[in-house]
């Protein structure tokens, strides 16, 4: 669903998400973060909506501030929509995704399901696959077979990404199967469970995700499956369950790993906004991830000339 609710306005307390468009930039204009929406759900392997979801969240945006504990809120810019980002679509995808990395420092993609990662991971990384990473948030190893939101993880190893610069956090037990789990062990991914968020720190977690997918110096792309959440706090996320993570786990981990200025892109995927709660909760969590990995980007250290 759509936020259509009429918001307050206060000139002591900006609200998030009122970007200007890309058409606003000159040519030789940059910007630290480029939102952009990539609305994948054609091959999605249970029915979605999802397409429905980068509008929802821009609005649910709207209803928090740009005051986060950290430092001066970046600028941002909002590339709209890509038109038909499936299938063939694909290809346009990627080359909006470059086009949007290329005029800023962090690419923020909102999906869309999971098919979107693998068009974002390559628009970013600008054929750069040789030396990047990826870490995942979710609770799925999405290394299926064939074309769907359960594949982009291998489709990006079969093209060239190193398993060994790969962290997936949150896989869930009973979210998976043995013929997967022994396929991400194969390719070398670094696995944390469920569990160990609760038995580590999630600085520790965000420290070592970060040197697995760093480990050759090359960009790193975050995908964010908010699917990863406890269903409680993500009713709007198909195959959510009960037991999965928090919603400040997601947003904190989220954060940590935006920090990091090696994290050129972060995508938002498998929120079905047409099947959310009454009270937009996932859409908002969703909203609240895309704040948090701008804080974070907010909070990376200031480089200094020597």
């Amino acid at each position: 669903m759509t936020e259509t609710t009429t918001l307050f306005d206060d000139p002591h307390w900006p609200r998030a998400g009122r970007w200007p468009g890309a058409d606003a930039l000159a040519a030789s204009d940059r910007v630290d973060v480029a939102v952009i929406g990539v609305p994948t759900w054609r091959t999605s392997l249970s029915a979605t909506g999802a397409h429905a979801t980068p509008a929802a969240v821009r609005a649910a945006i709207q209803r928090y501030g740009t005051f986060a504990d950290g430092g001066a809120w970046p600028s941002v810019v909002d590339f709209g929509d890509v038109a038909e980002p499936d299938g063939d679509g694909e290809v346009d995808a990627i080359e909006a995704v470059r086009a949007a990395a290329s005029r800023s420092s962090l690419v923020v993609a909102i999906g869309g399901d999971n098919a979107l990662t693998y068009s974002v991971a390559h628009g970013a990384w600008a054929g750069r696959i040789g030396d990047a990473g990826l870490i995942t948030i979710d609770a799925h190893h999405d290394l299926r077979d064939g074309v769907s939101n359960g594949s982009p993880v291998r489709r990006l190893l079969a093209d060239g990404l190193d398993g060994r610069r790969v962290a997936q956090l949150g896989i869930a037990d009973f979210a998976n199967s043995a013929f997967y789990d022994e396929r991400a062990r194969d390719a070398g991914i670094r696995i944390v469970r469920r569990d160990e968020f609760e038995a580590t720190g999630l600085q520790q977690i965000a420290t070592e995700a970060l040197a697995v997918a760093g480990a050759s110096g090359g960009p790193i792309h975050v995908d964010v499956d908010v699917d990863a959440c406890d269903r409680a706090v993500a009713p709007a996320c198909p195959a959510s369950v009960p037991g999965g993570l928090s919603a400040y786990q997601l947003r904190r981990t989220v954060r940590l790993l935006a920090r990091d200025p090696r994290v050129t892109s972060l995508d938002i995927a498998e929120v079905d906004a047409t099947r959310d709660a009454s009270d937009g909760r996932t859409v908002r969590l969703a909203a609240l991830v895309v704040l948090e990995a701008i804080a974070g980007f907010a909070e990376r250290p200031v480089a200094t000339e020597d």
